[in-house]
């Protein structure tokens, strides 16, 4: 910090009460009121009125009286300011920085101490000061800016604001490698020491300081010069937002009385508005992570509707570049219990789908959408995985979440299969219909074989879950086993005869084949076939063969009635769907064939 120093004499202004007074053998001549400060001092035995154009004029106007009152209410500065105007006419030493010129300068214009009321004046000295040491330095620029926040209108109108501005501008502009000057950077692992370059957002953290008037001023102007990119523009945002908002991570972000809670709400949304209001348009400016703080920021604070559904949109459209920290975000709220704000994600994610919904891209386009959107729903599995752990999170927050997400997002349900049994296991004491209303957005069809084998044995299923894993479980074996069986296995050994799967499972012979009866039996065969090979082929219906239906009716389901007796067939029972028609007694299977051997 540069300073300028101006005068020799020592300070012999003294207080008594409120009087502020210069020790002199001279009698003072002249009051000077400001607020609740007297000051006494002379008007003609020290040089006060020649250095003060407005002094002179008002001790015109009172004519000769001896004794003047002079009352300077008005004065930008206060009384500091006037006492730092009064000590260089008295030729005391004054020294005027960064910190104190925007007042002392306000107040020498104010009182007419310029040129054309005494050469060298104190005007003149100042504006020398602030073009020579204070604009052409850096932090010097930024604390005189900061200090005309307290006399907006003066500032303006002396061009003390717009000054500074453009010499901040100047320099933010400035090329890395040509920054000489000091400035501040403590991001986590940075030295100087170490670092040879100067990073790109050198100076994002000393505009930080700035209040948020002056600072969105800062902003527009860099913005305007189109020469920075859009992400630097958004870190100064971010460094910004973590100097001046609270950090809802915590449970209690403010840990302070309710007035001062009160006071600060205000100063919170209007900075929280003014971000998200300067947050450029292109995407990637601001990372997925920092719109998610400010969306839970928006609902501490008690945001407008406006600025939270400007966030839930810019957040959707990076949704798939978050990670599950960046939604972990506490619940400030005396009435809930759970932990975790899952109301923010879903809402981030609905507007995601109605994105998707409302466009019609193009196929390129609609291939790229189709991966984000399956980022997504892996994002949303395991941060549904993460809140299943709270044992206070409401079921009706998971299930929202979990059906929030469209079926193209999730080609797999392993990892949503993963959240359900955490949720189960956190949750012992679930009802039946809570089990299965968690349930109904699990898809068993996109289980993987070693999720399939661990639903089966899992207790903590609904009976329902469990027998639709057995289904499907059963039905790809059954489909495996077809497949695999050759044309060559299903002719009589020595003739090789052609032999089709039609579309709907159904077996075409060749020519040569024919259906043979055997007199013993009376069953009915295909040559070159087994019994037992027979009844691993998949029926024409698209259903399960006879054998394997017995098999899950009255082996699977019987073994778990054992253990569970009526509730469990009262599940088994609406989901079963074995037609009695299509059970043929054993002893009757003969006759079947033996007719369908006449019809031909």
């Amino acid at each position: 910090m540069k300073f300028m120093k101006i005068g020799t004499r020592p300070d012999t202004f003294n207080t008594e009460e409120a009087t502020r007074t210069v020790i002199s053998d001279l009698p003072s001549d002249i009051v000077i009121q400001i607020n609740d400060i007297v000051y006494l001092l002379h008007k003609l035995q020290f040089p006060l009125l020649p250095k003060c154009g407005l002094l002179q004029s008002l001790c015109s106007e009172a004519g000769d009286s001896n004794n003047v009152t002079v009352e300077l209410h008005d004065l930008p500065g206060g009384e500091e300011a006037f006492e730092l105007c009064a000590k260089f006419c008295y030729g005391i030493t004054i020294n005027v920085s960064a910190h104190n010129f925007v007042p002392a300068l306000c107040a020498a214009k104010f009182l007419g101490m310029n040129e054309t009321v005494e050469k060298g004046n104190l005007v003149l000295k100042l504006e020398a000061f602030f073009t020579s040491c204070i604009l052409e330095g850096w932090k010097d620029s930024i604390v005189t800016l900061q200090s005309t926040s307290n006399l907006p209108e003066w500032s303006e109108t002396y061009g003390i604001t717009r000054n500074c501005i453009d010499s901040i501008v100047e320099k933010v502009l400035t090329p890395p490698a040509k920054v000489t000057w000091s400035y501040t950077y403590t991001r986590p692992g940075y030295s100087k020491k170490h670092q040879h370059s100067v990073p790109r957002d050198w100076w994002t953290e000393d505009i930080s300081e700035l209040d948020i008037d002056l600072f969105r001023c800062m902003i527009l102007a860099i913005r305007s010069t189109y020469i920075l990119p859009p992400q630097l523009i958004g870190e100064a945002l971010h460094v910004y937002a973590c100097r001046w908002l609270p950090d809802t991570t915590k449970h209690n972000p403010l840990g302070s009385s309710v007035s001062q809670t009160e006071e600060l709400m205000d100063k919170y949304r209007r900075v929280l508005e003014s971000i998200v209001n300067m947050i450029p348009g292109d995407r990637g400016s601001v990372s997925v992570g920092f719109l998610l703080r400010l969306l839970s920021i928006a609902h501490y604070v008690g945001a407008s509707p406006v600025i939270k559904t400007e966030l839930i949109r810019k957040s959707s459209l990076q949704f798939e570049e978050a990670a599950v920290s960046d939604m972990l975000f506490p619940l400030h709220s005396t009435s809930e219990e759970h932990s975790y704000d899952v109301d923010l994600v879903v809402a981030v994610l609905e507007s995601l789908v109605v994105l998707w919904r409302r466009q019609s891209p193009t196929a390129a386009e609609n291939s790229q959408f189709l991966g984000s959107m399956r980022k997504v729903g892996k994002l949303v599995d395991s941060y549904l995985q993460v809140v299943a752990k709270d044992v206070n999170m409401p079921i009706s927050k998971i299930v929202s979440l979990a059906e929030a997400l469209p079926d193209i997002a999730r080609p797999e349900h392993d990892d949503l299969y993963k959240a359900i049994n955490i949720y189960l296991k956190e949750h012992a004491d679930l009802s039946k219909s809570d089990k299965k209303r968690l349930c109904r957005s699990l898809d068993c069809q996109k289980l993987s074989p070693e999720v399939r084998a661990h639903a089966v044995k899992n207790e903590r299923l609904p009976l329902r879950t469990v027998v639709q894993v057995l289904f499907f479980e059963q039905e790809r074996g059954s489909k495996e086993t077809s497949y695999k069986l050759l044309p060559s296995e299903l002719s009589p050994r020595g003739k090789q005869t052609l032999t089709t799967v039609d579309n709907e499972g159904k077996l075409k012979l060749g020519p040569d084949e024919k259906f043979g009866r055997r007199e013993g039996t009376g069953r009915t065969t295909i040559s070159g076939t087994t019994e037992k090979d027979q009844l691993k082929m998949k029926r024409s219906d698209g259903k399960l063969s006879l054998a394997l239906e017995r098999n899950l009716t009255f082996g699977e389901i019987e073994e778990v009635e054992s253990e569970k007796g009526k509730e469990i067939r009262e599940e088994v029972a609406p989901r079963s769907k074995l037609d009695p028609k299509k059970i043929i007694p054993k002893g009757s299977r003969s006759d079947h064939s033996r007719d369908k051997g006449r019809d031909r």
